[in-house]
C-alpha cells in the first residue's frame, strides 16, 4: 500500500518505522518542511511554509492555532499539488498532530486512513503548566492560554482514523472521548546498540577521559532548562561535590529553550551557574554542550549516576536509552518517570522540588556502586521486556500502520 509520512521534523518519531514499513514491501513517501535537511531513509517531497507571524493583539488565546492551521493550510496545499498534478493517493497517512500539518488532510484524501502521532495534549491544570511556581505565576491567564493551545491537538484526533501515544501517562493527557481512540505504543530503543560497555570511554573538552567504574555523575536534555529540572539539579550539586570529591559531573544540552519561558536575559544554563558562583566547582562541572549520539551513549555507558528530571509533560527517549545502557537513574517523582521505574527496584525517585533530598540521593548513589548494580540491571531489563525496538515496539508499529491499510 501506498504510505504517506508527514512531519516537519523528519524522520522524527517515525526514523524506525519508515524504512521497516518500506522494506516490507510498502510504497513510503514522507512530506516535510522545506528547511528540514535531516537525513531521511525513505524518499521526501518538502513543502514550503512561509506564514507571518500572527498579530498578538488581533489573534490574543487564538495565537497558537493560527499558527498550527497556517502550517496545516501549507501542508494541504502541498497536497493537493501531489494529488492533482502526479495523482498520487495514499492508501494511510502518518503524522505527528503537534504542528498542525494534519489538519486538512482529510480534505485533500478523505478516502485515506488518517493516523496520528498524538504525544501531548495541553491542559490549563495538573500538568505541566502552574507546576513549577517558581518560573510560572500567570495564575488563571496561564490556565486559559495553555487549554488554548489544545485546540488543533483536539482537532487533529477528531478528523483521524486512530492515534497513537507513546506512553500511558502521555495518552492519559488526552480527553476521554479522545483517548479511546488511542493505542500506547512506545518508538522504541534499540537494546542491542544501546547495552553496557565495560570499555566505553568519554573524553572531556579538556582532554580527561572518563570510563565505565569512574565517579560521574550526567544529566542529558536537548536544553539546560527548568522544564527538565536543570535549576534543581544543579542547586543540589555544591553538596554532592562536597561530600564526593572525586567525581565528575557532565551536563549535556544546549543553552536554547525547547519548552517554557525564557529567561529576561541570556540562557538559563549561565542564570544558575552565576546563582551558585563559587558553590560550584567548575574544575568538575563539565558543559560539553549538544554531542552525537554516539557519544551521549559513550557517557551513558560511563554514567555511575544519571539524573533524570522533568514537569509532567513529554518523556524524553533520552531516559529510556540510559537505562538500556545501564545507567542507575535517579528520576523525579513525577507521573511520567513514574512510568518506568519504580523507586528501590530499577533506579531511585526523589521529589522534584527537594533539593536536599536530591543532593542526599546522588551522594548515596555515588557512594554505594556495588549496592546499586542490581538496580542497574533491572532498568536495562525494563526496556529489553517492555520497550524493545526490534522485538516489541516496531512489530506492534508495523502492525498498527498495516491493519488500518485496505484489507
Amino acid at each position: 500500500m501506498k504510505i504517506l509520512f508527514v512531519h516537519q521534523n523528519f524522520p522524527g518519531q517515525f526514523l524506525h518505522l519508515a524504512p521497516e514499513l518500506q522494506g516490507r514491501g510498502h510504497e513510503c513517501l514522507a512530506l516535510t518542511d522545506g528547511e528540514n535537511r535531516r537525513e531521511a531513509p525513505i524518499p521526501v517531497l518538502r513543502y514550503r511554509h512561509e506564514a507571518p507571524a500572527p498579530d498578538p493583539q488581533a489573534t490574543r488565546l487564538g495565537r497558537n492555532f493560527t499558527q498550527m492551521s497556517d502550517r496545516g493550510v501549507s501542508v494541504a496545499r502541498a497536497a493537493l499539488q501531489l494529488r492533482d498534478q502526479r495523482g498520487y493517493r495514499p492508501d494511510v497517512i502518518v503524522g505527528h498532530s503537534g504542528w498542525g500539518e494534519t489538519l486538512f488532510l482529510k480534505e485533500v484524501w478523505p478516502e485515506a486512513k488518517l493516523l496520528i502521532y498524538a504525544e501531548f495534549y495541553y491542559r490549563g491544570v495538573g500538568q505541566d503548566v502552574g507546576f513549577d511556581p517558581e518560573f510560572d505565576r500567570r495564575g488563571f491567564d496561564g490556565v486559559m492560554i495553555a487549554q488554548g493551545r489544545a485546540a488543533h491537538l483536539g482537532q487533529a484526533l477528531l478528523h483521524a482514523d486512530a492515534g497513537l501515544s507513546p506512553t500511558e501517562w502521555q495518552a492519559s493527557t488526552y480527553p476521554p472521548p479522545l483517548r479511546r481512540m488511542i493505542e500506547v505504543i512506545h518508538d522504541g530503543v534499540d537494546t542491542d546498540a544501546v547495552a553496557p560497555d565495560a570499555s566505553a570511554r568519554f573524553e572531556l573538552p579538556d582532554g580527561r577521559v572518563l570510563r565505565a567504574g569512574d565517579e560521574v555523575l550526567t544529566f542529558v536534555n536537548r536544553n539546560l532548562e527548568p522544564y527538565r529540572g536543570y535549576h534543581i539539579f544543579l542547586r543540589a550539586l555544591p553538596e554532592v561535590l562536597a561530600a564526593r570529591p572525586e567525581a565528575q559531573v557532565v551536563l549535556v544540552g544546549g543553552d536554547g529553550v525547547s519548552y517554557g519561558p525564557a529567561p529576561s536575559e541570556g540562557s538559563w544554563k549561565q542564570h544558575f551557574v552565576e546563582e551558585l558562583g563559587p558553590r560550584l566547582d567548575l574544575s568538575r562541572v563539565h558543559f560539553v554542550g549538544r554531542v552525537p549520539y554516539d557519544r551521549f551513549k559513550a557517557l551513558m555507558q560511563v554514567s555511575q549516576a544519571h539524573a533524570y528530571l522533568t514537569y509532567p509533560f513529554v518523556l524524553s527517549w533520552s531516559l529510556l536509552e540510559a537505562m538500556s545502557a545501564g545507567a542507575l537513574v535517579v528520576g523525579s517523582r513525577t507521573a511520567p518517570v513514574e512510568e518506568l521505574i519504580e523507586d528501590g527496584r530499577n533506579g531511585l525517585l526523589v521529589d522534584f522540588f527537594d533539593g536536599p533530598g536530591w543532593s542526599r540521593t546522588l551522594i548515596r548513589a555515588l557512594a554505594e556502586p556495588e549496592r546499586m548494580m542490581p538496580l542497574r540491571a533491572a532498568a536495562r531489563a525494563t526496556i529489553r521486556d517492555r520497550y524493545d525496538l526490534r522485538r516489541i515496539c516496531l512489530p506492534r508499529l508495523v502492525d498498527w500502520v498495516e491493519r488500518h491499510g485496505p484489507r
